[in-house]
């Protein structure tokens, strides 16, 4: 069949720069010539001459290209679902994906692309061997299948960060740099990131982000005190601290402010029976000089107060309007006016930039709270508090239906913290099946209990947190896991094997892969949501997959007839998928199908 390429689902993630490159255009369509970008032509749009080369400040470090090469090149992996490791599998929208996060955050970019609204993560701390690094940019699936053993790794050495290496920083920094450049994809205009890091890497991380997100967006640098407890040691400086950077996606991001507590409203009180009630004082002064806010103001009995040296906070205008409500009044000897600050107009607090323990909790309760579900044990390490997360769901304003994004998940704690804090709400987390050290007493606690890995951990600890209060009954989450794709992607790399691809076309799924893999790739791929509806109907009595009320229909059965066309096309979807092999190499059926899609303007795919 003629331009058969031209109806085959791409089974790519989304590369970012085509896209971006599209928006340019349509901004900029005078620095585009013969289809690329004239960077001289760019230039002189944005108002610089071409030919000026200047120096300029700028973060760079040994490896940053290849972060480049390393996010354009796309993923050929997938998600496979786990239905029985999961909790209320059909009900649920949360979803817990078991995989390198780097292969999973390209493999996320259809389906939630500007869908995502917070990201909460903690990354690894970079003290030394924590995090897996591919040497080649171009091996990322490659090497996430050798160290989980779905691959040969015979003769392969995995490149890990040690202290001892000279790129120790430079490693971290791609490793979090493709991260974050594609999770900033993923987040809505209205979102928001927050970032937590110990001192090692803090300024690196914010040089990052601020390229990254632009430091115009640089909300908070929080700190968070972590511990109570001071340590036993007295020629050092006891660390109580951890770091939290907050960058938002665009200025469409807006704080939520936090709960009143009654220790906030500790200073109000209504000693003159005001009608509008509780009332503090507030400042009337100006904290800048502004001459055109100097004057004098008349008391009622005719007496003149003087302004403030650097004048009021108001115009005469408003200062009239403020006395005529009430909400300034004279004081007894009118020397002075006072301003009443109404404790019925106040909507929250603002949230600090020191988080202290006893408020967020640290991470000795963190632990308590993982021994609570685990019968008083603990089989992971540094834990985080689930308040510590609230604070910051709170902050970030997650109502229902919004999704908050966690790629390194470790205990779970972001996904319980969620479901504690607004169950209606749905998390995505991501968390690489790390193997456990049985040798520390985390790691024994781990096995004994039969979790051979970080991942299982995770996993473990949201199941038991939903069993823990009957609240929580309705609750679950999807479980899914990277794996190679279902379908032979074709490889250009070895012309020579050209025939022996051919051959393998012939029949191009994995003999092991199941209808339910097979169609969550073809929903991946499509850009649609992991948690989306799915419907089986039927249509001449073969078997249809109905996405979402009939947006998608895909047939998955290995015969397509003629009929089963004509009652597809009655159905009008947006778009129809099948296996290409469906059509046993029957060319004319193939064209009479994709030109009877085209006259109702349905768009088809094979694969």
């Amino acid at each position: 069949m003629k331009n058969d390429q031209n109806i085959k689902l791409d089974l790519h993630s989304l590369v970012p720069a085509p896209t971006k490159i599209e928006k340019l255009r349509a901004i900029i369509p005078e620095a585009f010539s013969e289809g690329k970008i004239d960077f001289d032509r760019l230039k002189q749009a944005l108002g610089e001459p071409a030919e000026a080369v200047r120096e300029r400040y700028a973060t760079t470090w040994a490896g940053k290209n290849n972060c480049f090469k390393n996010i354009q090149e796309p993923s050929v992996g997938t998600l496979k679902p786990s239905q029985k490791e999961s909790v209320n599998y059909d009900e649920s929208g949360n979803i817990f994906i078991e995989g390198d996060n780097l292969e999973v955050l390209k493999l996320l970019q259809k389906s939630y692309y500007c869908k995502v609204k917070m990201i909460y993560i903690d990354p690894p701390y970079n003290t030394g061997g924590e995090f897996i690094y591919p040497d080649n940019f171009t091996e990322n699936l490659d090497t996430y299948l050798k160290y989980t053993g779905q691959k040969s790794a015979e003769g392969t050495f995995f490149s890990t960060n040690v202290e001892t290496d000279g790129r120790f920083h430079s490693k971290w920094m791609n490793m979090m740099y493709t991260r974050l450049y594609l999770a900033r994809n993923l987040l809505r205009d209205d979102g928001v990131i927050f970032i937590v890091i110990d001192d090692h890497e803090l300024i690196n991380l914010r040089k990052i982000c601020d390229e990254i997100f632009d430091e115009d967006n640089f909300v908070s640098h929080i700190v968070w005190q972590h511990s109570l407890q001071p340590k036993g040691y007295t020629d050092i400086f006891s660390v109580h601290h951890n770091h939290i950077l907050c960058y938002r996606k665009t200025d469409h991001f807006e704080i939520s402010p936090l709960e009143r507590t009654d220790q906030d409203n500790i200073n109000y009180s209504n000693p003159d029976n005001d009608p509008n009630g509780l009332w503090r004082t507030g400042d009337v002064r100006n904290a800048l000089y502004r001459p055109n806010l100097i004057y004098p103001l008349k008391t009622p009995s005719g007496k003149t107060i003087q302004p403030p040296d650097n004048g009021w906070r108001w115009s005469k205008e408003t200062m009239a309007q403020k006395i005529s409500t009430g909400e300034i009044t004279f004081s007894a000897d009118e020397s002075r006016i006072i301003r009443k600050i109404y404790l019925n107009n106040q909507d929250g607090r603002a949230p600090e930039t020191i988080w202290f323990g006893k408020d967020v909790g640290t991470t000795r309760d963190g632990s308590t709270e993982l021994k609570d579900l685990f019968d008083d044990k603990a089989p992971f390490d540094t834990v985080k508090p689930i308040n510590l997360m609230k604070r910051s769901f709170q902050i970030a304003g997650m109502k229902s239906g919004d999704i908050c994004l966690d790629f390194f998940a470790g205990s779970g704690s972001t996904a319980v913290a969620l479901l504690d804090y607004k169950p209606e709400a749905r998390f995505i987390t991501v968390q690489l099946p790390e193997k456990i050290n049985t040798d520390t007493p985390h790691g024994k606690v781990a096995s004994e209990l039969g979790l051979k890995n970080v991942a299982e951990i995770s996993k473990e600890r949201i199941r038991r947190f939903i069993k823990s209060d009957k609240k929580f009954k309705n609750l679950g989450f999807k479980v899914f896991k990277l794996a190679p794709s279902n379908f032979k992607v074709w490889d250009t790399t070895h012309q020579q094997d050209i025939a022996e691809n051919l051959k393998l076309f012939a029949d191009n799924i994995d003999q092991t892969a199941t209808p339910q893999d097979i169609l969550f790739e073809i929903l991946l791929k499509s850009g649609f949501d992991l948690a989306t509806k799915i419907e089986k109907i039927t249509l001449a009595n073969q078997d249809i997959y109905s996405i979402e009320e009939g947006t998608m229909l895909v047939f998955l059965g290995t015969d397509v007839s003629k009929e089963l066309t004509y009652e597809v096309a009655e159905k009008v979807p947006a778009r129809f998928v099948c296996l290409d092999q469906a059509f046993h190499h029957n060319d004319q059926l193939k064209t009479n199908t994709v030109q009877l899609m085209k006259t109702r303007n349905i768009e088809f795919r094979t694969v």
